[in-house]
Protein backbone atom coordinates (compact mmCIF):
# COMPACT_ATOMS: atom_id res chain seq x y z
CA UNK A 1 0.00 0.00 0.00
CA UNK A 2 1.31 3.38 -0.93
CA UNK A 3 2.31 5.84 1.65
CA UNK A 4 -0.68 8.28 0.13
CA UNK A 5 -2.83 5.57 0.15
CA UNK A 6 -2.02 4.59 4.14
CA UNK A 7 -2.23 8.68 4.92
CA UNK A 8 -6.01 8.81 3.13
CA UNK A 9 -6.52 5.61 5.53
CA UNK A 10 -5.64 7.41 8.89
CA UNK A 11 -7.21 10.53 7.82
CA UNK A 12 -10.68 8.18 7.40
CA UNK A 13 -10.20 6.54 10.41
CA UNK A 14 -9.73 9.68 12.55
CA UNK A 15 -12.52 11.35 10.83
CA UNK A 16 -14.90 8.36 11.62
CA UNK A 17 -13.20 7.42 15.36
CA UNK A 18 -14.89 11.58 16.43
CA UNK A 19 -18.04 9.75 17.26
CA UNK A 20 -17.25 7.46 19.44
CA UNK A 21 -14.16 9.53 21.17
CA UNK A 22 -17.09 12.72 21.85
CA UNK A 23 -18.52 9.46 23.98
CA UNK A 24 -15.82 8.41 25.29
CA UNK A 25 -14.60 11.77 26.78
CA UNK A 26 -16.61 12.53 29.35
CA UNK A 27 -16.86 8.87 30.42
CA UNK A 28 -13.40 9.22 31.17
CA UNK A 29 -14.01 12.01 33.15
CA UNK A 30 -16.22 10.60 35.01
CA UNK A 31 -13.56 8.04 36.27
CA UNK A 32 -11.04 10.54 36.79
CA UNK A 33 -13.57 12.72 38.90
CA UNK A 34 -14.10 9.69 41.07
CA UNK A 35 -10.55 9.26 41.96
CA UNK A 36 -10.33 12.78 42.39
CA UNK A 37 -12.42 12.46 45.38
CA UNK A 38 -10.15 14.12 47.86
CA UNK A 39 -8.91 16.84 45.83
CA UNK A 40 -12.28 18.95 44.97
CA UNK A 41 -10.45 21.80 43.02
CA UNK A 42 -8.94 19.10 40.78
CA UNK A 43 -12.22 17.48 40.45
CA UNK A 44 -14.22 20.28 39.45
CA UNK A 45 -11.42 21.07 36.58
CA UNK A 46 -11.74 17.99 35.66
CA UNK A 47 -15.63 18.76 34.65
CA UNK A 48 -14.89 21.99 32.64
CA UNK A 49 -11.78 20.53 30.85
CA UNK A 50 -14.41 17.66 29.94
CA UNK A 51 -16.43 19.70 28.49
CA UNK A 52 -14.31 21.68 26.38
CA UNK A 53 -12.98 18.85 24.99
CA UNK A 54 -15.95 17.11 24.39
CA UNK A 55 -17.06 20.48 22.56
CA UNK A 56 -14.27 20.90 20.11
CA UNK A 57 -14.62 16.90 18.79
CA UNK A 58 -18.46 17.77 18.65
CA UNK A 59 -17.99 20.60 16.34
CA UNK A 60 -14.92 19.65 14.49
CA UNK A 61 -17.53 17.48 12.52
CA UNK A 62 -20.14 20.42 11.68
CA UNK A 63 -18.30 21.28 8.43
CA UNK A 64 -18.56 18.11 7.01
CA UNK A 65 -22.27 17.11 8.15
CA UNK A 66 -23.64 21.14 7.14
CA UNK A 67 -21.68 19.82 3.27
CA UNK A 68 -24.23 17.48 3.40
CA UNK A 69 -22.16 14.66 4.53
CA UNK A 70 -22.12 11.91 7.12
CA UNK A 71 -19.43 10.63 9.79
CA UNK A 72 -20.26 6.63 10.05
CA UNK A 73 -18.55 4.26 12.48
CA UNK A 74 -19.96 0.61 13.09
CA UNK A 75 -18.18 -1.24 16.59
CA UNK A 76 -19.69 -4.57 16.27
CA UNK A 77 -22.73 -6.58 15.36
CA UNK A 78 -24.93 -7.93 17.86
CA UNK A 79 -27.45 -9.57 15.94
CA UNK A 80 -27.68 -10.09 11.74
CA UNK A 81 -29.72 -6.25 11.03
CA UNK A 82 -28.54 -5.21 14.90
CA UNK A 83 -25.34 -2.92 14.76
CA UNK A 84 -23.94 -0.83 17.88
CA UNK A 85 -23.04 1.73 15.91
CA UNK A 86 -22.90 5.43 15.41
CA UNK A 87 -23.38 8.12 12.15
CA UNK A 88 -23.15 11.57 12.67
CA UNK A 89 -25.82 13.74 10.56
CA UNK A 90 -27.73 16.77 10.82
CA UNK A 91 -30.38 15.98 13.33
CA UNK A 92 -27.63 14.70 15.49
CA UNK A 93 -25.24 17.40 15.19
CA UNK A 94 -28.26 19.43 16.57
CA UNK A 95 -28.72 17.64 19.62
CA UNK A 96 -25.04 16.91 20.40
CA UNK A 97 -23.66 20.80 19.49
CA UNK A 98 -26.12 22.03 22.20
CA UNK A 99 -25.63 19.70 24.78
CA UNK A 100 -21.54 19.74 25.00
CA UNK A 101 -21.68 23.50 24.14
CA UNK A 102 -24.14 24.15 27.43
CA UNK A 103 -22.30 21.66 29.54
CA UNK A 104 -19.35 23.50 29.36
CA UNK A 105 -21.39 26.37 30.93
CA UNK A 106 -23.02 23.88 33.25
CA UNK A 107 -19.70 23.05 34.80
CA UNK A 108 -18.81 25.93 35.70
CA UNK A 109 -22.30 27.28 37.34
CA UNK A 110 -22.29 24.02 39.13
CA UNK A 111 -18.66 24.63 40.69
CA UNK A 112 -20.34 28.28 41.78
CA UNK A 113 -23.91 26.35 43.25
CA UNK A 114 -22.88 23.04 44.54
CA UNK A 115 -20.12 25.32 46.89
CA UNK A 116 -22.37 27.96 48.00
CA UNK A 117 -24.86 25.60 48.82
CA UNK A 118 -22.35 22.94 50.72
CA UNK A 119 -24.20 19.96 48.95
CA UNK A 120 -23.09 16.50 49.94
CA UNK A 121 -22.11 13.87 47.48
CA UNK A 122 -20.67 16.15 45.16
CA UNK A 123 -18.03 13.96 43.50
CA UNK A 124 -21.07 11.56 42.82
CA UNK A 125 -22.58 14.42 41.65
CA UNK A 126 -19.88 15.12 39.20
CA UNK A 127 -19.36 12.19 37.96
CA UNK A 128 -23.15 11.15 37.34
CA UNK A 129 -23.51 14.54 35.08
CA UNK A 130 -20.28 13.57 32.88
CA UNK A 131 -22.09 10.10 32.16
CA UNK A 132 -25.27 11.31 31.51
CA UNK A 133 -23.43 13.81 28.27
CA UNK A 134 -22.00 10.70 27.27
CA UNK A 135 -25.20 9.13 26.99
CA UNK A 136 -27.03 12.25 25.48
CA UNK A 137 -24.02 12.56 22.93
CA UNK A 138 -23.98 8.67 22.13
CA UNK A 139 -28.21 9.01 21.67
CA UNK A 140 -27.37 12.01 19.07
CA UNK A 141 -25.05 10.35 17.33
CA UNK A 142 -26.93 6.50 17.30
CA UNK A 143 -27.00 5.36 13.84
CA UNK A 144 -29.94 3.04 14.51
CA UNK A 145 -32.62 2.45 16.96
CA UNK A 146 -31.07 -0.21 19.03
CA UNK A 147 -27.88 2.09 19.50
CA UNK A 148 -30.24 4.80 20.62
CA UNK A 149 -32.23 3.25 23.10
CA UNK A 150 -29.23 2.05 24.58
CA UNK A 151 -28.07 5.23 25.61
CA UNK A 152 -32.09 6.54 26.10
CA UNK A 153 -31.95 3.95 28.74
CA UNK A 154 -28.35 4.56 30.27
CA UNK A 155 -29.09 8.42 30.41
CA UNK A 156 -32.75 6.96 32.80
CA UNK A 157 -30.46 5.52 35.13
CA UNK A 158 -27.37 7.59 35.59
CA UNK A 159 -29.55 10.35 35.85
CA UNK A 160 -31.40 8.99 39.24
CA UNK A 161 -28.90 9.72 41.53
CA UNK A 162 -28.58 12.79 40.30
CA UNK A 163 -32.53 13.57 41.17
CA UNK A 164 -32.00 11.70 44.38
CA UNK A 165 -29.09 14.28 45.59
CA UNK A 166 -30.74 15.11 48.32
CA UNK A 167 -31.38 11.67 50.01
CA UNK A 168 -34.60 12.93 51.82
CA UNK A 169 -38.16 12.00 51.54
CA UNK A 170 -39.04 14.08 48.69
CA UNK A 171 -36.03 13.17 46.83
CA UNK A 172 -37.05 9.18 47.61
CA UNK A 173 -40.82 10.33 45.96
CA UNK A 174 -39.63 12.50 43.14
CA UNK A 175 -37.28 10.04 42.10
CA UNK A 176 -39.16 7.00 42.26
CA UNK A 177 -41.93 8.44 39.97
CA UNK A 178 -38.59 9.86 37.57
CA UNK A 179 -37.39 6.34 37.16
CA UNK A 180 -40.85 4.53 37.22
CA UNK A 181 -42.65 6.62 34.39
CA UNK A 182 -39.64 6.58 32.25
CA UNK A 183 -38.51 2.77 32.96
CA UNK A 184 -42.29 1.35 32.74
CA UNK A 185 -42.54 3.02 29.49
CA UNK A 186 -39.58 2.19 28.28
CA UNK A 187 -40.38 -1.70 28.97
CA UNK A 188 -44.03 -2.17 27.93
CA UNK A 189 -44.46 0.15 24.71
CA UNK A 190 -40.96 0.99 23.91
CA UNK A 191 -39.80 -2.62 23.95
CA UNK A 192 -43.41 -3.70 21.92
CA UNK A 193 -42.56 -1.33 19.09
CA UNK A 194 -38.99 -2.38 19.22
CA UNK A 195 -39.65 -5.85 18.76
CA UNK A 196 -42.41 -5.45 16.09
CA UNK A 197 -39.83 -3.29 14.29
CA UNK A 198 -37.27 -5.76 13.73
CA UNK A 199 -40.02 -8.65 12.90
CA UNK A 200 -41.17 -6.18 10.02
CA UNK A 201 -38.11 -5.27 8.70
CA UNK A 202 -34.80 -7.38 9.93
CA UNK A 203 -33.35 -4.05 10.93
CA UNK A 204 -33.17 -1.12 13.21
CA UNK A 205 -31.09 1.40 10.99
CA UNK A 206 -31.82 5.08 10.63
CA UNK A 207 -33.14 5.44 6.45
CA UNK A 208 -33.30 9.15 5.17
CA UNK A 209 -37.65 8.29 4.03
CA UNK A 210 -37.91 6.09 6.66
CA UNK A 211 -37.53 2.83 7.91
CA UNK A 212 -40.80 1.53 7.13
CA UNK A 213 -40.58 3.13 3.21
CA UNK A 214 -40.92 -0.22 1.84
CA UNK A 215 -42.74 -1.91 4.10
CA UNK A 216 -45.60 -4.31 3.88
CA UNK A 217 -47.47 -4.36 6.78
CA UNK A 218 -51.10 -3.91 8.06
CA UNK A 219 -51.81 0.00 8.53
CA UNK A 220 -53.53 -0.91 12.11
CA UNK A 221 -50.47 -3.00 13.02
CA UNK A 222 -47.83 0.29 11.75
CA UNK A 223 -50.58 3.12 13.94
CA UNK A 224 -49.70 0.37 17.05
CA UNK A 225 -46.20 0.49 16.74
CA UNK A 226 -46.21 4.61 15.78
CA UNK A 227 -48.04 4.92 18.92
CA UNK A 228 -46.04 2.61 21.05
CA UNK A 229 -43.24 5.14 20.13
CA UNK A 230 -44.88 7.81 21.06
CA UNK A 231 -45.46 6.85 24.70
CA UNK A 232 -42.26 4.64 25.06
CA UNK A 233 -40.06 7.56 24.74
CA UNK A 234 -41.84 9.28 28.08
CA UNK A 235 -38.75 11.43 27.78
CA UNK A 236 -40.63 13.67 26.11
CA UNK A 237 -43.31 14.32 28.56
CA UNK A 238 -46.48 14.35 26.40
CA UNK A 239 -49.53 14.30 28.42
CA UNK A 240 -50.34 12.15 30.40
CA UNK A 241 -46.53 10.64 30.64
CA UNK A 242 -45.78 13.87 31.86
CA UNK A 243 -45.78 13.51 35.46
CA UNK A 244 -42.22 12.61 36.07
CA UNK A 245 -41.07 16.14 34.72
CA UNK A 246 -42.16 18.13 37.49
CA UNK A 247 -41.38 15.47 40.04
CA UNK A 248 -37.87 15.41 39.28
CA UNK A 249 -37.66 19.18 39.95
CA UNK A 250 -36.39 18.18 43.63
CA UNK A 251 -33.02 17.59 42.00
CA UNK A 252 -30.35 20.28 42.55
CA UNK A 253 -31.01 23.33 39.87
CA UNK A 254 -28.06 22.43 38.03
CA UNK A 255 -29.53 18.96 37.45
CA UNK A 256 -32.90 20.72 36.71
CA UNK A 257 -30.92 23.24 34.04
CA UNK A 258 -28.77 21.11 32.15
CA UNK A 259 -30.53 17.83 32.46
CA UNK A 260 -33.98 18.87 32.66
CA UNK A 261 -33.97 21.36 30.53
CA UNK A 262 -31.09 20.38 27.72
CA UNK A 263 -30.32 16.56 27.90
CA UNK A 264 -32.70 14.23 29.34
CA UNK A 265 -36.12 16.20 27.72
CA UNK A 266 -34.00 17.08 24.39
CA UNK A 267 -33.17 12.87 24.16
CA UNK A 268 -37.22 12.51 24.46
CA UNK A 269 -38.16 14.67 21.20
CA UNK A 270 -34.75 13.79 19.54
CA UNK A 271 -36.07 10.38 19.53
CA UNK A 272 -39.67 10.98 18.81
CA UNK A 273 -38.07 13.33 15.64
CA UNK A 274 -35.80 10.27 14.70
CA UNK A 275 -39.37 7.57 14.61
CA UNK A 276 -40.87 10.42 12.65
CA UNK A 277 -38.16 11.12 9.82
CA UNK A 278 -36.13 7.67 9.81
CA UNK A 279 -38.08 5.23 11.20
CA UNK A 280 -41.86 5.89 9.66
CA UNK A 281 -41.19 8.91 6.99
CA UNK A 282 -42.85 11.94 6.17
CA UNK A 283 -44.83 9.99 3.66
CA UNK A 284 -45.90 7.11 5.14
CA UNK A 285 -46.77 9.73 8.05
CA UNK A 286 -48.96 11.47 6.16
CA UNK A 287 -50.37 8.35 4.41
CA UNK A 288 -51.75 6.32 7.90
CA UNK A 289 -52.83 10.21 8.97
CA UNK A 290 -50.44 10.06 11.77
CA UNK A 291 -49.37 13.80 11.61
CA UNK A 292 -52.76 15.42 12.25
CA UNK A 293 -53.34 13.17 15.09
CA UNK A 294 -49.69 13.39 16.42
CA UNK A 295 -50.37 17.51 15.95
CA UNK A 296 -53.74 17.69 17.97
CA UNK A 297 -51.93 15.43 20.89
CA UNK A 298 -49.36 17.72 21.43
CA UNK A 299 -51.36 20.48 20.71
CA UNK A 300 -53.37 19.39 24.02
CA UNK A 301 -50.20 19.30 26.16
CA UNK A 302 -49.18 22.80 24.49
CA UNK A 303 -52.18 24.87 25.98
CA UNK A 304 -52.81 22.26 29.17
CA UNK A 305 -48.94 22.82 30.45
CA UNK A 306 -49.04 26.54 29.61
CA UNK A 307 -52.55 26.30 32.00
CA UNK A 308 -50.76 24.53 34.75
CA UNK A 309 -47.72 26.61 34.44
CA UNK A 310 -49.88 29.64 34.90
CA UNK A 311 -51.51 28.24 38.66
CA UNK A 312 -47.61 27.63 39.96
CA UNK A 313 -45.86 29.45 42.60
CA UNK A 314 -43.00 28.03 43.33
CA UNK A 315 -40.63 28.96 40.10
CA UNK A 316 -38.68 25.51 39.59
CA UNK A 317 -42.36 23.88 39.25
CA UNK A 318 -43.35 27.12 36.93
CA UNK A 319 -40.63 26.09 34.86
CA UNK A 320 -40.95 22.54 34.85
CA UNK A 321 -44.66 22.88 33.34
CA UNK A 322 -43.27 25.23 31.08
CA UNK A 323 -41.01 22.95 29.79
CA UNK A 324 -43.82 20.06 29.51
CA UNK A 325 -45.30 22.74 26.93
CA UNK A 326 -42.26 23.84 25.14
CA UNK A 327 -41.16 20.41 24.44
CA UNK A 328 -44.44 19.75 22.20
CA UNK A 329 -43.46 22.54 19.74
CA UNK A 330 -40.82 20.37 19.05
CA UNK A 331 -42.86 17.51 18.14
CA UNK A 332 -45.57 19.81 16.48
CA UNK A 333 -43.03 20.96 14.23
CA UNK A 334 -42.55 17.31 13.01
CA UNK A 335 -45.71 16.53 12.89
CA UNK A 336 -47.06 18.44 10.68
CA UNK A 337 -44.88 17.37 8.02
CA UNK A 338 -44.25 20.42 5.75
CA UNK A 339 -40.91 21.68 5.46
CA UNK A 340 -40.97 25.05 7.40
CA UNK A 341 -42.47 23.55 10.44
CA UNK A 342 -40.04 20.74 10.37
CA UNK A 343 -37.37 23.55 9.95
CA UNK A 344 -39.42 25.03 13.18
CA UNK A 345 -39.20 22.38 15.71
CA UNK A 346 -35.73 21.58 15.06
CA UNK A 347 -34.27 24.78 15.67
CA UNK A 348 -36.56 24.90 18.70
CA UNK A 349 -34.38 22.30 19.89
CA UNK A 350 -31.32 24.58 20.58
CA UNK A 351 -33.90 27.61 20.75
CA UNK A 352 -35.53 26.38 23.99
CA UNK A 353 -32.30 25.21 25.62
CA UNK A 354 -30.42 28.32 25.80
CA UNK A 355 -33.30 30.03 27.13
CA UNK A 356 -34.53 27.31 29.26
CA UNK A 357 -31.07 26.74 30.82
CA UNK A 358 -31.09 30.73 31.71
CA UNK A 359 -34.29 30.15 33.81
CA UNK A 360 -33.30 27.56 35.41
CA UNK A 361 -29.99 28.67 36.57
CA UNK A 362 -31.38 32.26 37.52
CA UNK A 363 -33.78 30.37 39.86
CA UNK A 364 -30.72 28.40 41.08
CA UNK A 365 -28.97 31.85 41.67
CA UNK A 366 -31.98 33.62 43.60
CA UNK A 367 -31.93 30.24 45.71
CA UNK A 368 -28.32 30.29 46.13
CA UNK A 369 -28.72 34.40 47.25
CA UNK A 370 -31.92 34.62 49.19
CA UNK A 371 -32.96 30.86 49.37
CA UNK A 372 -36.44 32.10 47.98
CA UNK A 373 -38.54 29.17 45.69
CA UNK A 374 -41.77 30.79 45.71
CA UNK A 375 -42.31 33.99 42.70
CA UNK A 376 -44.56 35.69 45.53
CA UNK A 377 -41.48 35.88 47.62
CA UNK A 378 -39.57 37.83 44.71
CA UNK A 379 -40.89 41.23 45.10
CA UNK A 380 -37.83 43.87 44.43
CA UNK A 381 -35.30 41.03 44.63
CA UNK A 382 -34.26 42.82 41.09
CA UNK A 383 -32.82 45.70 42.87
CA UNK A 384 -30.81 43.07 44.55
CA UNK A 385 -30.16 40.64 41.56
CA UNK A 386 -29.97 42.90 38.78
CA UNK A 387 -27.68 40.44 36.63
CA UNK A 388 -30.00 37.51 37.05
CA UNK A 389 -33.26 39.02 36.82
CA UNK A 390 -32.00 40.71 33.79
CA UNK A 391 -30.97 37.06 31.67
CA UNK A 392 -34.49 36.16 33.27
CA UNK A 393 -36.36 38.36 31.33
CA UNK A 394 -34.35 37.79 28.37
CA UNK A 395 -34.72 34.06 29.14
CA UNK A 396 -38.59 34.66 28.70
CA UNK A 397 -38.74 36.39 26.05
CA UNK A 398 -37.41 33.15 23.93
CA UNK A 399 -39.79 31.50 25.28
CA UNK A 400 -42.34 33.47 24.63
CA UNK A 401 -41.13 33.93 21.06
CA UNK A 402 -40.15 37.73 21.05
CA UNK A 403 -37.17 39.08 18.98
CA UNK A 404 -35.11 39.54 18.58
CA UNK A 405 -34.32 36.15 20.43
CA UNK A 406 -33.80 31.90 18.88
CA UNK A 407 -37.13 31.76 19.99
CA UNK A 408 -38.64 33.74 17.66
CA UNK A 409 -36.97 32.39 14.68
CA UNK A 410 -38.22 28.76 15.84
CA UNK A 411 -41.98 29.94 16.50
CA UNK A 412 -41.81 31.97 13.17
CA UNK A 413 -40.95 29.00 11.12
CA UNK A 414 -43.55 26.79 13.24
CA UNK A 415 -46.46 29.64 12.37
CA UNK A 416 -45.43 29.57 8.86
CA UNK A 417 -45.53 25.91 8.79
CA UNK A 418 -49.12 25.69 10.41
CA UNK A 419 -50.60 28.12 7.28
CA UNK A 420 -48.67 26.13 4.87
CA UNK A 421 -50.30 22.84 6.37
CA UNK A 422 -53.34 24.52 5.80
CA UNK A 423 -54.35 23.88 9.32
CA UNK A 424 -55.99 27.28 11.15
CA UNK A 425 -56.55 25.24 14.63
CA UNK A 426 -52.95 24.75 15.05
CA UNK A 427 -52.11 27.94 14.14
CA UNK A 428 -54.46 29.30 16.88
CA UNK A 429 -52.73 26.85 19.54
CA UNK A 430 -49.43 28.60 19.13
CA UNK A 431 -50.76 31.96 19.02
CA UNK A 432 -52.97 31.12 22.63
CA UNK A 433 -49.75 29.80 23.99
CA UNK A 434 -47.32 32.51 23.21
CA UNK A 435 -49.91 34.52 25.08
CA UNK A 436 -50.08 32.16 27.76
CA UNK A 437 -46.09 32.33 27.85
CA UNK A 438 -46.01 35.61 28.53
CA UNK A 439 -48.93 35.41 30.91
CA UNK A 440 -46.76 33.25 32.99
CA UNK A 441 -43.15 34.56 32.41
CA UNK A 442 -43.47 38.70 32.61
CA UNK A 443 -45.18 38.96 35.72
CA UNK A 444 -41.60 37.09 37.23
CA UNK A 445 -39.70 40.17 36.13
CA UNK A 446 -42.53 42.74 36.56
CA UNK A 447 -42.54 41.86 40.30
CA UNK A 448 -38.82 41.41 40.57
CA UNK A 449 -38.01 45.22 39.14
CA UNK A 450 -41.53 47.18 40.30
CA UNK A 451 -43.15 46.04 42.81
CA UNK A 452 -41.20 47.25 46.27
CA UNK A 453 -39.36 45.11 48.49
CA UNK A 454 -41.06 43.27 51.31
CA UNK A 455 -39.61 42.05 54.60
CA UNK A 456 -40.01 38.29 54.03
CA UNK A 457 -42.12 35.86 56.84
CA UNK A 458 -40.60 33.03 56.48
CA UNK A 459 -37.19 33.03 58.91
CA UNK A 460 -34.92 30.33 56.36
CA UNK A 461 -35.27 33.52 54.00
CA UNK A 462 -32.69 35.68 53.46
CA UNK A 463 -32.58 39.14 54.55
CA UNK A 464 -32.94 41.70 51.41
CA UNK A 465 -29.75 43.73 52.68
CA UNK A 466 -27.58 40.53 52.73
CA UNK A 467 -29.12 39.19 48.69
CA UNK A 468 -26.21 39.59 46.53
CA UNK A 469 -24.99 38.04 43.11
CA UNK A 470 -22.49 35.28 43.02
CA UNK A 471 -19.98 35.38 40.59
CA UNK A 472 -19.23 31.62 39.63
CA UNK A 473 -23.16 31.65 39.33
CA UNK A 474 -24.20 34.95 37.69
CA UNK A 475 -21.46 34.39 34.63
CA UNK A 476 -23.07 31.23 33.18
CA UNK A 477 -26.75 32.59 33.19
CA UNK A 478 -25.45 35.83 31.50
CA UNK A 479 -23.85 33.66 29.07
CA UNK A 480 -26.62 31.37 28.14
CA UNK A 481 -28.73 34.53 27.60
CA UNK A 482 -26.61 35.98 25.34
CA UNK A 483 -26.33 32.50 23.48
CA UNK A 484 -30.15 33.21 23.00
CA UNK A 485 -29.84 36.35 21.34
CA UNK A 486 -26.85 35.34 19.39
CA UNK A 487 -28.93 32.06 17.88
CA UNK A 488 -31.97 34.68 16.96
CA UNK A 489 -29.35 36.98 15.13
CA UNK A 490 -27.00 34.44 13.52
CA UNK A 491 -29.21 31.41 13.40
CA UNK A 492 -27.49 30.23 10.34
CA UNK A 493 -25.60 27.01 11.79
CA UNK A 494 -28.58 25.55 12.89
CA UNK A 495 -30.58 26.46 10.15
CA UNK A 496 -28.40 24.99 7.97
CA UNK A 497 -28.40 21.51 9.62
CA UNK A 498 -32.15 21.93 9.44
CA UNK A 499 -32.70 22.91 5.90
CA UNK A 500 -30.41 19.68 5.40
CA UNK A 501 -32.16 17.75 7.86
CA UNK A 502 -35.41 19.21 5.64
CA UNK A 503 -33.71 18.42 1.96
CA UNK A 504 -33.30 14.93 2.82
CA UNK A 505 -37.06 13.94 4.90
CA UNK A 506 -38.85 15.93 2.09
CA UNK A 507 -37.00 15.06 -1.07
CA UNK A 508 -39.95 12.95 -2.28
CA UNK A 509 -41.98 15.37 -2.12
CA UNK A 510 -43.55 18.79 -4.00
CA UNK A 511 -41.91 20.93 -1.57
CA UNK A 512 -44.78 23.25 -2.36
CA UNK A 513 -47.73 21.74 -2.40
CA UNK A 514 -46.38 19.15 1.03
CA UNK A 515 -48.36 21.61 3.38
CA UNK A 516 -51.88 20.26 3.68
CA UNK A 517 -51.94 17.45 6.32
CA UNK A 518 -54.39 14.32 5.60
Amino acid sequence: MTLINMELLNLDLMLSIRPALAVIVSLIAAGVILCLHNRPNARDAVSVVAAVIKFIIVISMAPLILAGNTVDLTLFEILPGVDFAFRVDALGMVFATVSSLLWILAAIYCIGYMRSQNEQNQTRFYASFAVSLSAAVGGAFAANLFTLVIFYELLSLITYPLVYHKENQASWHGSKRYIVYLVGASKSFLLAALALTYQLTGSFDFLPQGLFKNVVAADGLLIIIYFCYLFGFAKSAIMPFHAWLPAAMVAPTPVSALLHAVAVVKMGVFCLLRVIFHVFGINLMSTLGLGIITAYLVSFTIVTASIYALTRDDLKARLAYSTVSQLSYIILGAAMLTPMAAMGGIIHIAAHAFSKITLFFCAGSIYCASHRKKISDLSGIGKRLPLTMTAFFIGSLGMIGIPPTGGFISKWYLVVGAVDAGQMALLIVLLVSAVLNAAYFLPVTYKAFFEPEKIPQDPSLVAANDIHEIPMVAIPLLITALLSLLLGLYPDYFLGLANTLVAEAFVDRDLITVGSLP
